[in-house]
């Protein structure tokens, strides 16, 4: 297969780099186990197709109806009625967190220390 070379037309050359070029794959920011932990959910119904090679996310008719984010967050699609069910899990939650107490550890000491920073340095 021969292509001109001269006259602004297309090469052989041109040709070959940008199928190279749409051959290789860009890599995805998304954390490797929130990935793989979407991928899981999706394989769960056969009949949803993921799709996105860098952002993952599904779709039915044009409308997106899951979307993984590059920071790996996990957002869906619900009508009113369903999105509402999630609400008694804020509540559940938080309770929840109140009972496990203050967090200790090297922050919450880092945090402290700060606090006692000489008078020159805040």
């Amino acid at each position: 297969m021969t292509f001109a070379a001269t006259g602004g037309r297309v090469t052989r050359d041109t040709l070959c780099a940008g199928a190279m070029a749409t051959a290789k794959k860009k890599a995805s920011a998304i954390p490797a186990a929130k990935l793989a932990l979407y991928e899981k959910l999706i394989a769960t119904d056969p009949s949803i197709e993921r799709k996105g090679a860098t952002i993952p996310y599904t779709s039915s008719n044009g409308k997106m109806s899951t979307y993984l984010s590059p920071t790996g967050e996990l957002r869906m699609r619900l009508p009113d009625d369903e999105r509402a069910a999630f609400k008694p899990y804020l509540a559940m939650s938080h309770a929840y967190a109140e009972q496990l107490g203050p967090k200790t550890g090297a922050k919450r000491a880092a945090t402290r220390a700060g606090a006692r920073r000489p008078a020159g340095r805040r």
